[in-house]
């Protein structure tokens, strides 16, 4: 394995020495990229071993920062692919990897990013890795898992109330819509939590990593048009404080069918038709979708 060199003003072997190494070079925290540096070697060390990755898989790690992640994933990767927004990161992370071979630094946003196109030579496993802002969790993750780029899994460092939403059982009172969505294409497991003491700057929450393993099929039997059943569940979850047949009619997603008509429908899917669309379960919505557009 290559030999890491320390750069002068830090020890690129201790990542608790991120903080005192961006302030001496006067780096300054962008909060309009939501930055805070995991600096705890313990939960680094966490993430690598959730990840599963092993020298046979292709590693794309989201939100690199100053590599502190990245390196370790890199000591068992086959090769990291790592996406970073910020250019006056860029620096950092070329010191801090410049002794492996197998890694590639890409400046680009990762919503604005061709990902088929990032990912076109990589052959065998691949996974995701990322340290999300907290303020983009939710688009990129969706992202990822609507391109099905055919990764084996997603782990995630979020905020904790967000991987405690993702990882909710779908009807339970947790739920949002991302449950189901994250519910449909993977199972998810919460690995552990993580103080914000953890970070540089510290976040004002705690955190969580949470690890993603792609089904082969989804959890529910019926055949459905699954960009229509999550328009239903975004819908019914734009408004929940109301009922599921009102949420649906305001948002317009059932076509010409009115108010009454759509509470019919979820009736006929053996509902009551004044329930809350946070109550319905993966299955309650496929047998709606059916009465919907039957």
């Amino acid at each position: 394995m290559p030999k890491k060199r320390n750069m002068p003003g830090i020890d690129y072997g201790n990542s608790a020495n991120t903080g005192a190494y961006l302030r001496s070079k006067g780096f300054r925290v962008k909060k309009n990229y939501g930055q805070n540096f995991l600096t705890d070697e313990s939960v680094l060390s966490d993430i690598a071993d959730a990840s599963g990755v092993t020298e046979e898989d292709t590693v794309l790690e989201i939100g690199p920062g100053t590599g502190n992640l990245t390196r370790l994933l890199a000591e068992r990767a086959k090769k990291v692919i790592a996406i970073e927004v910020d250019s006056e990161l860029i620096p950092y992370l070329t010191v801090a990897l410049e002794h492996f071979d197998n890694t590639q630094i890409i400046n680009t946003d990762i919503m604005q990013a061709d990902l088929s196109e990032i990912l076109s030579g990589v052959e065998g496993d691949f996974c995701v890795v990322a340290n999300l802002p907290y303020y983009i969790t939710t688009p990129v993750v969706t992202k990822l898992l609507e391109a099905d780029l055919g990764a084996r899994s997603f782990t995630f460092m979020v905020q904790k109330e967000v991987a405690e939403r993702m990882a909710a059982a779908p009807g339970s009172k947790d739920c949002g819509a991302i449950s189901y969505f994250v519910a449909w294409r993977t199972e998810a497991e919460i690995v552990r939590t993580v103080p914000a003491a953890a970070f540089y700057p510290p976040p004002k929450v705690d955190s969580a990593v949470i690890h993603l393993t792609m089904r082969k099929e989804p959890p529910v039997n019926e055949t459905v048009d699954e960009t229509r059943l999550f328009s239903i569940i975004k819908a019914a979850f734009a408004q929940r404080r109301k009922t599921l047949s009102n949420a649906l009619a305001s948002a317009g997603v059932c076509g010409s069918l009115t108010k009454d008509e759509i509470a019919d429908a979820i009736e006929a899917a053996g509902l009551s038709r004044t329930v809350r669309g946070e109550r319905l379960t993966l299955s309650d919505y496929c047998r709606l979708l059916a009465e919907l557009d039957g």
